[in-house]
């Protein structure tokens, strides 16, 4: 009985450090994740705010710093297993108090604690397996200046969702593991589904907008990613939403990777003796582009760091400009004895 007393006693200290520990922002909202994400939808949300957050992308700024202790102590905890499902029982409070009394052990899983204080008997339930939605992907053009300069757009959105409906139905299904005697020392394993009565729903067609951030030097094929914004699945766990980023066609320039690339006309005179020239960039920012030398028909400079900006980086592409070479339509013959007499 004494030991049976002090496990209760445990048992109660820990689930009061757990409900202390989660006044606190989750360690799902710190990833901006939902509570049932996957492994995958973790990692992701962890690269992307790692890379966002990183103490080499902003120097000195403690608040950052701060924020990036956070997401990894966070993803710690929910990529591993077992501490995520300790984390999702007893909370943060809860799992320190574990890893401090040894609670953790090699193959040891926190059923296979609390049995071993009040013994197995009853039933065991398998792990739920959490039915998902179909993502949504939607192409979405970018203009250069706001792949260059960054910016947001306003999409409209429209969806299936969830609203109540007449009746009840069955809902939050498992399978139940329990025992049976068969005989003398010998038992049974067998499954048996369970499931509630909730109160019934329906799917109606809903629409609003959504803003989508666009980062500086977004590249064709990157997602902008929306948990659990796609479509709804009943006792389950909704889809994704991806924005997937596609280069729109522009005036002036033209884009190949981290490069940009235009075409200046200039005349047959400019081309022999040189010229004073600049072109607005996508921010409208003059670009010089002039020369004292001479300029050939289709020659292509290149000026250095006036391309597209590395996505998540300082550093810039290159652009080059491809010179087309205007002669003039006819000449009188004054005209081409001066030109004569100057070339020869």
């Amino acid at each position: 009985m004494a030991l049976r007393g002090s496990a209760l006693l445990l048992l109660a200290v820990l689930l009061s450090h757990a409900f202390l520990g989660l006044e606190g922002k989750s360690y799902y909202e710190v990833l901006g994740v939902s509570k049932g994400a996957s492994e995958e939808q973790i990692k992701r949300a962890y690269r992307k705010l790692a890379l966002q957050y990183h103490p080499d992308k902003n120097p000195g700024n403690e608040e950052a710093n701060k924020k990036f202790a956070d997401i990894n102590n966070a993803y710690e905890v929910l990529a591993d297993q077992e501490k995520r499902k300790i984390y999702d029982r007893y909370g943060e409070e809860g799992l320190k108090q574990f890893a401090a009394g040894g609670g953790r052990g090699p193959g040891m899983n926190i059923q296979d604690i609390f049995s071993s204080f009040f013994g197995g008997g009853g039933g065991e339930e398998e792990e739920d397996v959490v039915v998902k939605g179909d993502d949504v992907i939607v192409e979405l053009d970018a203009t250069l200046e706001d792949l260059y300069m960054g910016g947001s757009l306003k999409v409209w959105r429209e969806k299936n969702v969830i609203k109540p409906a007449p009746g009840k139905r069955r809902c939050n299904c498992r399978n139940e593991v329990y025992h049976r005697q068969i005989g003398p020392g010998m038992f049974q394993q067998m499954t048996e589904q369970v499931c509630e009565q909730c109160p019934n729903v329906k799917y109606e067609r809903e629409g609003y907008f959504i803003t989508v951030d666009i980062e500086k030097g977004m590249q064709d094929g990157q997602e902008v990613l929306f948990y659990e914004d796609g479509e709804p699945k009943i006792d389950g766990e909704a889809g994704d939403l991806k924005f997937r980023i596609r280069t729109a066609p522009h005036q002036r320039f033209r884009r190949e990777g981290n490069d940009l690339h235009t075409t200046v006309t200039i005349s047959l005179l400019q081309a022999l003796v040189g010229f004073e020239k600049s072109i607005k960039h996508l921010d409208e920012h003059p670009v010089e582009i002039g020369t004292k030398g001479i300029t050939k028909p289709k020659e292509v400079r290149k000026f250095k760091g006036e391309g597209m900006p590395l996505y998540q980086s300082t550093k810039k592409g290159d652009l080059y400009v491809a010179f087309e070479v205007q002669f003039p339509k006819s000449l009188s013959e004054d005209q081409k004895a001066k030109i004569k007499a100057v070339l020869s």
